[in-house]
């Protein structure tokens, strides 16, 4: 029985990782062992950056709910007490887009938050 060398699949795994590591500057994108130092490092940031894009939304979400609610006469840790107290349950995620694109609507759930708090 002949013996198998590894050169096909030893291309087909260096191929893979250039293809990734194309556009990349000089032997980023040229030598196998750099570009795979590249890859990996270039994979982990995207992977942090996913999860950071996630931190940054919620802290833009707060940011807006706050300047709405201010311009309402109340912060945000009341307001968001406030509907607490109401047993209001909705995301910041929508909270924010109702502070953007629908004034009147925030405007009542922050009068609702007012009585509950008082």
């Amino acid at each position: 029985m002949a013996r198998i060398k590894g050169g096909m699949n030893a291309r087909r795994k260096h191929n893979r990782v250039l293809k990734l590591a194309k556009g990349y500057r000089g032997a980023r994108s040229k030598q196998y062992r750099i570009a795979k130092q590249s890859v990996m490092r270039a994979m982990a940031s995207a992977f942090a950056g996913r999860k950071q894009r996630k931190r940054d939304m919620r802290s833009l979400w707060i940011t807006r709910i706050n300047a709405a609610a201010r311009l309402n006469g109340l912060s945000y840790s009341q307001f968001m007490h406030g509907l607490k107290l109401a047993e209001i349950d909705i995301n910041r995620k929508m909270l924010a887009e109702m502070a953007v694109n629908d004034a009147a609507g925030f405007t009542a759930l922050c009068e609702t938050a007012k009585k509950a708090i008082a």
